[in-house]
C-alpha cells in the first residue's frame, strides 16, 4: 500500500495559506474545450439581461459595458422574472457555420480532438436507445443551446486565454463544529457535454465544486475528508476519507479529480462513468414501472441485482483524465480567488450566470453562482457543507473520544438512577401481589381487587419500561465502550463504511464492444423507424403484427451481437408465457374459476382427513 499522504499546517494560517496547502490537481480528459477561469474576465465580455413572466426580455447592460460591481448592484423586479448573462449573442445562419469550422480548426491546431471509442453507443441496450431519440427529439422543442453556440463560446474564451492565460478556482474558507472546511469552486464558461461529447446537455457557464475538511489537534490542521460533487451521488457517497488512498490518488499530497469531458462533473478515479438521466414521465407511469421491474426481478427473479429502467437514458461521462493537467507542479497551475459572503458578486447576485434557455426541464439554463440555486434560494452546499456529504453526524476525530467518554458517563449514571428507581418499585409491587393473592377466593373483595389489580398492572409496565430501558443503555454502553476502547488503541475505522453506492468507472468488459454491435447500434432506431414506415405504406392492416415481429427479430439481433441471447430468449419465453396466461384466463374465465375452486376444495378436504388421522 502507499504511504498515507498527511501534509498538515499551522490552525493560524490564512485563508489562502490553507486553501494552496491543500488545493486539488485537476486532470481533464483530451478533447476538453473550457477550463477553469476567473469570473471578471467572463462578465466583461457579457451582456445582463432580464426576462420578465409575461415573456418579454430587457438588455440591462449592453455586452462591453458590464463588471462586477455593476453585476452586483441591487436591483428591483417583479416576481417570476429571471436575471441572467449572455456569453455567445445571438448569431446568423453564416456566422454559425463560421463559428464551426472555426472551432474544428482550432481542435485540430492544438491536438485536442476526442474520440468517444468503441461501444459509446452499444452500452445502453435498445430500450434506453429509443428513449434517448425520443430525449433527443424533445431537444427540437425545448432545446435552445445550439452546437454553434458551444463553437462561439470556445473561440471566444480561447481569445481570453490567448492574451492572459489563467486557470483560476475560487476559494472559501468556511469552519462549522469544529470542522475547517475548504470550498474550491471552479467556474467554467460553457458546458459543452452534449454538443463535444454525446452527452446530456449544453449551457452557458458551469460553476463544479470540491471541498477538503480538516480538524485541529494541537495547533495543526490536518486533512480527513475530500468532497467531490458529481452526477447521480448524494450525502455520504460523494466522500472519502483522506486515507483511502485505493479511492484517491495523490500527487505531491494534493488529492487528483477527474473531471467529466464537458460536463466538468467531479470522479475520484479515471475512466468512463454510466450516467443517467430520466425521462419525465406522469406519476402513475413511474409507479407501473416501478411495480413492474420489482415482479420481474423479485418474483420472477430475471435480471436479479441488476437495475433496469428503460425510462432512464444512459449517457457517458468520459473522465479519463488523459488531457490538460492542472495542479501544483503540473502542466499548468492554479490562480487563486478567495471569495467569501462577503464578495459582492456572490452575495448579491442571484441570476444566472449564463443563458436563460427556457428549458422546461433546466439542463439547458445556465446555473446561479456558487450561493444560490437557479431559482435565487440558497445553494445547500454553500450554506451547509457539512450536510452536504454527510458530515455534519461526524465529529472531529480529536473530539470523538471525549464525547464518547461524556456519553457514557451519562449512560452510567442513568443505570445508577434506574437501580435507584428499581428498588422500591419492586418492593412497592410484591406487596401488591401478597395482597391480590390474599383476596382471591372472596367475593365480597372483588371491587377493592379490581382496583388493586389496576395498580399493580400500571406498576408492572412502570417496572417493565425501565428494565427495558435499562437493558438497551447497557447494550449501548458496551457498544460504545468497544468503540472507545478501538480509538484508543488506534485501529481505524473501514474508510469505506458510510458509502451506499460506490461510483466506479464502468468495466472493461462492459465498455467495449466490437465495431459491429456499434455500427448497429447506430442505425437499430432509424432501421425500426423506417421498417414500421414501410409496414404503414405496404401493409398497412398488418402494421400491428408486424411491427411485433419487426421489434422481436431487433431485439434477438442486439442480443446476438452483445452476447445476451440464452438471457433474451429466456426473458422472451416468460413475456409469452405470461401473455398465454392472460388470454387463457380472458377467454376461459368460468373453467379457470371452477378447476380452482375444485383444486381449493381438494387442498382443504385432503388437509382436515389428515388432521382426523393424527
Amino acid at each position: 500500500m502507499n504511504p498515507l499522504p498527511r501534509r498538515s499546517v499551522r490552525s493560524t494560517s490564512t485563508d489562502l495559506q490553507l486553501l494552496r496547502a491543500f488545493e486539488p490537481v485537476v486532470k481533464y480528459t483530451l478533447g476538453e474545450q473550457f477550463y477553469p477561469m476567473d469570473v471578471e474576465r467572463y462578465v466583461q465580455l457579457c451582456s445582463l439581461w432580464v426576462r420578465y413572466p409575461e415573456g418579454r426580455e430587457e438588455n440591462l447592460v449592453p455586452r462591453g459595458q458590464l463588471t462586477l460591481e455593476i453585476l452586483a448592484q441591487p436591483r428591483t423586479l417583479e416576481f417570476g422574472a429571471v436575471e441572467y448573462l449572455r456569453f455567445v449573442e445571438p448569431q446568423t445562419l453564416q456566422e454559425s457555420v463560421g463559428a464551426l469550422s472555426q472551432g474544428r480548426a482550432l481542435h485540430r491546431a492544438k491536438k485536442n480532438v476526442f474520440k468517444a471509442g468503441l461501444g459509446r453507443l452499444a452500452r445502453g441496450g435498445l430500450l434506453p436507445r429509443l428513449a434517448d431519440a425520443i430525449f433527443s427529439l424533445t431537444l427540437l422543442l425545448r432545446g435552445r443551446v445550439p452546437g454553434a453556440v458551444a463553437a462561439q463560446a470556445e473561440i471566444q474564451y480561447d481569445e481570453l486565454q490567448q492574451r492572459d492565460e489563467k486557470f483560476v478556482y475560487h476559494g472559501r474558507v468556511v469552519r462549522f463544529n469544529g470542522w475547517t472546511i475548504l470550498q474550491y469552486w471552479f467556474f467554467l464558461a460553457y458546458n459543452s457535454w452534449r454538443s463535444g461529447f454525446y452527452g446530456v446537455n449544453d449551457h452557458e457557464s458551469d460553476w463544479e465544486m470540491m471541498l477538503v475538511y480538516l480538524y485541529e489537534n494541537d495547533g495543526r490542521l490536518y486533512p480527513e475528508w475530500v468532497a467531490y460533487a458529481s452526477h447521480d451521488f448524494h450525502g455520504d457517497d460523494l466522500r472519502r476519507r483522506w486515507d483511502d488512498v485505493a479511492e484517491i490518488d495523490f500527487v505531491n499530497e494534493h488529492p487528483v479529480v477527474y473531471a467529466g469531458a464537458g460536463s466538468h462533473a467531479s470522479y475520484f478515479r479515471p475512466g468512463e462513468y454510466q450516467a443517467e438521466v430520466s425521462l419525465p414521465l406522469p406519476k402513475w407511469l413511474s409507479q407501473i414501472a416501478r411495480v413492474w421491474g420489482q415482479f420481474w426481478r423479485q418474483t420472477l427473479g430475471i435480471g436479479a441485482g441488476y437495475e433496469s429502467d428503460p425510462f432512464r437514458i444512459p449517457f457517458v461521462d468520459f473522465a479519463r483524465g488523459d488531457g490538460l493537467t492542472i495542479g501544483p507542479g503540473q502542466q499548468k497551475e492554479w490562480t487563486p480567488n478567495v471569495i467569501s459572503e462577503a464578495t459582492p458578486w456572490v452575495s448579491d447576485y442571484r441570476g444566472l450566470w449564463g443563458l436563460y434557455a427556457r428549458d422546461p426541464i433546466s439542463g439547458e439554463n445556465a446555473p446561479a453562482g456558487p450561493m444560490y440555486n437557479r431559482d435565487g434560494t440558497p445553494r445547500g452546499s454553500w450554506y451547509d457543507p457539512l450536510g452536504f456529504c454527510g458530515l455534519d453526524k461526524v465529529p472531529p476525530p480529536p473530539q470523538e473520544l471525549a464525547r464518547l467518554e461524556t456519553r457514557m458517563a451519562e449512560l452510567n449514571a442513568r443505570l445508577r438512577d434506574i437501580e435507584t428507581e428499581l428498588a422500591p418499585l419492586t418492593s412497592e409491587l410484591q406487596e401488591l401481589g401478597i395482597q391480590l393473592r390474599a383476596m382471591q377466593g372472596n367475593p365480597f373483595l372483588a371491587l377493592p381487587y379490581e382496583t388493586l389489580q389496576l395498580q399493580a398492572n400500571k406498576l408492572s409496565e412502570q417496572i417493565k419500561t425501565l428494565r427495558r430501558e435499562q437493558s438497551q443503555n447497557t447494550a449501548l454502553l458496551e457498544t460504545l465502550a468497544r468503540r472507545a476502547e478501538k480509538i484508543r488503541a488506534g485501529i481505524p475505522d473501514d474508510p469505506r463504511a458510510h458509502i451506499t453506492h460506490l461510483g466506479r468507472p464502468v468495466s472493461p468488459a462492459r465498455l467495449r464492444f466490437n465495431r459491429l454491435a456499434d455500427a448497429w447500434a447506430a442505425v437499430s432506431i432509424s432501421a425500426l423507424l423506417l421498417g414500421i414506415v414501410a409496414i404503414l405504406v405496404l401493409e398497412p392492416q398488418l402494421l400491428l403484427a408486424g411491427a411485433g415481429v419487426m421489434i422481436i427479430v431487433f431485439i434477438l439481433l442486439e442480443s446476438l451481437l452483445r452476447g445476451t441471447y440464452v438471457n433474451t430468449i429466456n426473458t422472451i419465453a416468460v413475456l409469452l408465457a405470461l401473455a398465454a396466461s392472460v388470454i387463457i384466463v380472458v377467454q376461459y374465465w368460468q373453467l379457470v374459476l371452477i378447476f380452482s375452486l375444485i383444486a381449493i376444495a381438494v387442498f382443504l378436504l385432503a388437509q382436515k382427513v389428515r388432521e382426523l388421522r393424527d
